[in-house]
């Protein structure tokens, strides 16, 4: 049975071999042991948070998927509870400029990307990576869609607003169409090494070195036109879930590789709209419905997804899959239905 769980100190070596697999262009997984560790120290301080301690929104919750058959860490997932609080959250915006003169009978209009923090103190969904080994089945939606269930059964903690950045357009070596203009302009160093360094939270180079004014889109090589806005081949399921949840691009993209965040208010994420909070009851499951279900324990979180029986006001669940949740008959949960695509 593959469970979510909050991360924990000894799962340091699983999330480094996750970051190494994870490669050049996911900025959330730095290759860095120290780095690593902290973000599992400041996962473990988030959860243990009680709801009154945590108003400044400097929380982060980092999940991992485990094979309880096996012990095995095969995925991971997180969520920020309000971004830029201690350090600059950086987008391009890409809006339009008009430049028009009647006497000459001129009217254009120009794309423009805008350095901006607009998304300071809104909510993020980040860090989903699985394993080559198991993207098969429901596994990759039950990872990416966990993250609905927490944010609706601990909606306090979130702010009104929730994105989610897309990995933009990168080939095989990493080298990103979109950084090779910034690079050979304003910075001397690779992508990889930018992608790096952010990843370690090292971003004041960002506002010592982007470029302080507006960058007019067609002044740009063709090459780094076309990936504004775009993901990368392996980030296009990802973009798929979040779009059929409600999640909507409005032209904020990445300061590296230009790939697109999304984002939609809190209340209208469908999933969030749909779950509800159930007793248990233990008996027979055979007849149920493929269902993803979470126990509502905070620090000891769970989420799985089985077959349960859904009545009125409460959900059968059988034994194994209580267990794996941490639940007894009578306690609460929250469920959504999982149907097929």
């Amino acid at each position: 049975m593959l469970v979510i769980r909050p991360i924990t100190s000894r799962d340091l070596g699983a999330l480094l071999r996750i970051a190494e697999e994870s490669g050049v262009g996911f900025t959330s997984l730095p290759v860095n042991e120290e780095r690593l560790a902290a973000k599992i120290a400041y996962s473990e301080a988030s959860f243990a948070l009680g709801d009154d301690d945590c108003q400044s929104g400097e929380q982060g919750y980092l999940l991992v998927m485990e094979d309880t058959e096996t012990g095995e860490v095969v995925g991971t997932t997180a969520l920020e509870a309000r971004v830029g609080q201690s350090d600059a959250f950086w987008h391009y915006h890409l809006g339009s400029a008009v430049h028009s003169s009647p006497t000459l009978g001129v009217h254009k209009e120009h794309q423009l990307l805008t350095l901006c923090n607009d998304y300071s103190g809104v909510s993020e969904l980040c860090t989903l990576f699985l394993s080559e080994s198991h993207r098969q089945g429901h596994n990759g939606r039950l990872l990416s869609k966990c993250r609905f269930l927490f944010l609706a059964e601990f909606r306090d903690r979130f702010a009104e607003v929730v994105i989610a950045e897309m990995r933009g357009v990168s080939d095989t070596e990493g080298q990103s169409p979109f950084w090779s203009w910034l690079q050979k302009h304003f910075f001397d160093m690779e992508f990889p090494q930018a992608d790096y360094l952010s990843g370690l939270g090292k971003k004041t180079f960002i506002a010592e070195l982007m470029p302080r004014h507006p960058v007019y889109v067609d002044m740009l090589p063709k090459a780094a036109q076309a990936v504004i806005g775009q993901v990368h081949d392996k980030t296009r399921p990802a973009l798929k879930l979040l779009t059929a949840e409600g999640f909507r691009w409005r032209g904020y993209v990445d300061i590296f590789d230009a790939g697109p965040t999304v984002e939609c208010d809190i209340d209208h994420i469908q999933a969030i709209r749909e779950s509800e909070r159930l007793q248990v009851a233990i008996g027979n499951t055979d007849d149920g419905i493929k269902t993803m279900i979470a126990n509502t324990n905070l620090q000891h979180f769970r989420c799985t997804l089985a077959n349960a029986l859904h009545r009125k006001g409460d959900l059968v669940l059988d034994r194994a899959t209580a267990d794996a949740l941490g639940v007894k008959a009578g306690d609460w949960v929250r469920a959504i239905a999982f149907e097929k695509e």
